[in-house]
This record gives C-alpha cells, structure tokens and sequence, in this order.
C-alpha cells in the first residue's frame, strides 16, 4: 500500500502507538487526524506536531462516533485509512466488587468501540480508490493474561472480528490489517511495570512496533508481529499451556487476595 498522501484518522492519537502512528504518517506526506478524551492532551500533540488535526472524542461512546463521522467527512472528504488504536488495559482482580459498568469498560472501549468506528466509516471508506482499515491487537490477544483479564478478552475478540472483517471485505478496495503488539514502553502498560515478576527486557519501544507496522502496511502484510509477538505467534500454537503458566506469574499474589 501507498503510504504517502492519504488521509489518515488515528484513535487514541496523543501517547503511545498513536503519538508515533501520527509522527511517522505526517512525515510520510499524509495527512493525519487523530482523536482522544483529553483536550488538554490534544492541545499537547498539537504544539509537539503542528501539521496534526486534532478532534476530541471518546470511542466509547456511540454518539462520539456518529458526531466523529460527521466532522471528519465534512471536514476530509478524501479521508482513506482508519487506524483503531485507543485502548485501555486495567489490572482486575475479579472476586473483588466491581459495577457491572466498570467491569466491561474495557471492552467499550478496545471491541466495541473499533467495530462501531468500522460500521460507522465503512461506507466512505468503501467509495475511495485505495482504502485501509488498521486494529491494533496485542500479543494478548494470543494468549490469556490472567491479570488482565477483560482487555485480554477484548483484544481476543478485536482479533476474531478483524479476521472475519478482511473475509468480507476481501472483494472490495478496502484491506484490512492486524498489527498484534507486543508489550511496549507506553502509557498502556506503565501499572504493569512495577511489578517484581514483570521482565522490562521484554518490552519493545513504540518506535520500533510502528516501524513494522509502516513496513507492514507498505507491503500489505495484513497481519504484523512486530518483535516478541512473533514468538508468541508460534507459541500459542504449540505451547499454549506454556504461556498461559508464564502469563499467570503476573500479579499472582494480587490475584490471589494476597
């Protein structure tokens, strides 16, 4: 895929795998406009990338997502790739009290929210002459990570839906990519890195991850495991138990009421 002069919408654009997603497309010759809950974030990444267009909305939100769509079409008619990329990953402990809210705030945001983002631009992006649609997954999203358990089944099920979503747009203009992260120096993952079991030589910069994903997408590799997740691409098919064994050591105490 051509990735110079398209015009490109980021969710979840002012930290991470967005932050680094909007850089490095600016830098390419596209234009670039990303969304995020915080004005005062937006604001931020406005001065750090002048050339960025910024538009606050919350992917969990059903109405943000129609009054999104309206702003975006109106404003970039030529608008061709859709990246998905906000996200929230929680520590749960799940025979501690939770809302029947709270429980599932990571599905809105992580499934839901990229499934109604595609149903919502589909259409538009269907009349382009060359048109993408990126999810970003997780490494998680192989394996369960019993620390983590709701985003673990979010990025799960954001998986099996991008899947089942490039089967059926297989005859139209529309390619449809996976980039399955594995864990990186970003805010997402910050609560996790206190911890004593958890392995910082593991973790992979967001510089990196997006290289590949660039990479990736310039030759239409619709499924990218920048780093470690190539590892755990292979693994989850040969040693599933393996993983999950090394996967529960994270926060075993707290799990345990500990």
């Amino acid at each position: 895929m051509e990735l110079s002069n398209n015009t490109i919408l980021i969710t979840g654009g002012t930290s991470g795998f967005g932050y680094e997603f909007a850089s490095r497309l600016i830098a390419l010759g596209n234009t670039v406009i990303i969304t995020g809950r915080s004005v005062q974030k937006l604001q931020e990444t406005k001065q750090k990338l002048p050339a960025v267009h910024i538009i606050q909305s919350d992917v969990s939100k059903p109405d943000d997502i129609i009054k999104l769509h309206e702003q975006v079409i109106t404003q970039f008619p030529n608008l061709n790739i859709l990246i998905n990329n906000a996200g929230e990953m929680r520590k749960l402990i799940l025979h501690e009290n939770h809302t029947p809210d709270d429980i599932t705030r990571e599905i809105e945001i992580n499934l839901m929210g990229p499934i109604r983002m595609v149903q919502q631009f589909l259409p538009h992006l269907k009349k382009q002459k060359s048109a993408a649609i990126m999810n970003v997954t997780s490494g998680i999203a192989l394996m369960p990570f019993p620390i983590s358990p709701v985003y673990g089944a979010s990025k799960s099920g954001l998986r099996s839906y991008t899947k089942s979503l490039r089967v059926q747009l297989k005859h139209t203009n529309v390619k449809v990519f996976d980039l399955v992260a594995p864990g990186s120096s970003t805010p997402l993952n910050e609560k996790f890195m206190d911890s004593k079991d958890f392995n910082s030589s593991l973790v992979v910069t967001p510089e990196k991850i997006i290289e590949a994903a660039i990479k990736g997408l310039q030759k239409d590799k619709y499924e990218i495991y920048p780093g470690l997740a190539k590892v755990m691409h292979v693994m989850s098919r040969l040693a599933p138990g393996f993983l999950l064994s090394q996967a529960a050591k994270m926060g075993a105490e707290e799990m345990a009421g500990k």
